[in-house]
């Protein structure tokens, strides 16, 4: 199947429309003011769909939609959202009542939410009487999602209220044959949906790498615990990684593709990587010293290179990085110009994000966030021979 980009580009901003009709009837129904955070699609495996659901709990509704946008859309509220709402609408002690309220809010926001694909598809798309859900992890996904090995295209987007403490998810994920009918190649500039599939699978492996390496440099077991390409706006990356503040090393890779990598820990997680590397007397205080700054800048050099030495080998390139360079900021903060210098060309990237965890009780995590050109990209998955799919491993002293 060959995905026409500039139709994804499409159908992604008719998404983010589709969350603001959502959010606007939201509004009106509950006086609660709410914006549109941010709106992408994403290439995942059943398994990290569900991993990325694991602990939240939910209450919310299921839809489902007929032709030719067929598929199921699930609008997800957190506990928070759910009594925020239901408080607004009925009285706080009546919960037959209070589901009755999500049922008739979702049901309200869900034919907001098509309305404007139905207006661009010249179509009217039929939805089903909502189905109340609720409940913890994978439960607020589709009963279509795919199997732990299959892939599937998912619709999300995120919304924030401003005075309440509320946010909400939409998930459309399409039936296949409606996704390839709305994403059908009709122009020059498509990609094929078998080998974005092999990217993203190059991606785990070269966080699995990654992973390998944190181990055997630190001793801490680590493990990938979401991977996922998502096809977003470029203004929308800052909001992808969010304003916590973040300690790690940004990279320039160059080839094809060309584009940036950006290895990202929470502060603490930081300290407890570089540890390890550090001499017992060195001095450790509120600011990262030289010592400190080039032990987490040799921590990322090993990182980037165990995430993408298997990308030569598989796209056939020469692909080199720059040396790290040492970031401490907010995350929107850091890859705001890198996505400011990508946007330069595009208004829309595909994202790989990787998250990578360490075992026991006090765990470390980092984010591996990598933006890839999107035309150099094109052109590298354009000559992807599909069977060297599993050709991942190779000596960094061979790629670099």
């Amino acid at each position: 199947m060959e995905i026409d980009i500039r139709a994804l580009e499409t159908y992604n901003e008719l998404a983010r429309d589709g969350a603001e009709s959502a959010a606007e009837a939201l509004s009106a129904l509950t006086g609660i003011e709410t914006r549109v955070e941010v709106t992408d699609v994403s290439l995942r495996m059943g398994s990290d769909l569900r991993a990325a659901f694991a602990d939240r709990e939910f209450a919310g509704v299921s839809v489902a939609l007929g032709d030719p946008l067929s598929g199921e859309m699930v609008l997800s509220f957190d506990e928070r959202g759910r009594e925020a709402i239901t408080n607004s609408l009925v009285p706080a002690d009546d919960p037959e009542r209070a589901e009755s309220a999500i049922v008739e809010v979702g049901n309200i926001m869900a034919n907001g939410f098509v309305s404007g694909w139905a207006d661009h598809l010249d179509a009217k798309v039929e939805l089903t009487p909502p189905t109340y859900v609720e409940g913890t992890g994978a439960g607020a996904l589709p009963e279509t999602a795919p199997g732990d090995d299959g892939y599937v295209f998912v619709f999300r987007s995120r919304v924030e209220a401003f005075t309440e403490d509320v946010d909400f998810e939409l998930l459309l994920v399409p039936a296949v044959e409606s996704l390839e009918r709305l994403l059908e190649r009709r122009t020059d500039g498509g990609v094929s949906l078998e080998k974005l599939a092999v990217f993203n699978e190059m991606t785990e492996r070269g966080a699995t790498r990654a992973a390998e390496n944190i181990a055997t440099m630190t001793g801490l077991e680590a493990g990938v615990e979401v991977n996922r390409l998502t096809f977003t706006s470029i203004t929308d990356i800052p909001v992808h990684v969010g304003d916590d503040q973040r300690v790690g090393a940004v990279v320039q890779f160059s080839g094809t593709p060309s584009g940036y990598l950006a290895v990202l820990f929470d502060p603490d997680s930081a300290r407890a990587s570089v540890a390890p590397l550090l001499p017992d007397s060195s001095e450790r205080g509120v600011d990262w010293s030289d010592t400190e700054r080039g032990a987490l800048e040799e921590l990322c050099n090993v990182i980037v290179s165990g995430f993408v030495d298997g990308w030569a080998n598989v796209l056939q390139t020469s692909i080199k990085h720059s040396p790290p360079s040492f970031v401490a900021d907010m995350g929107s903060s850091i890859v705001s110009p890198i996505a400011a210098d990508v946007g330069r060309e595009e208004n829309y990237a595909f994202l790989l994000d990787s998250t990578i965890e360490t075992a026991g009780a006090d765990t470390v995590g980092c984010q591996l966030f990598g933006l890839p050109r999107p035309a150099e990209l094109e052109t590298a998955l354009d000559e992807l021979l599909v069977e060297r799919a599993d050709e991942t491993r190779a000596d960094p002293r061979d790629v670099f």
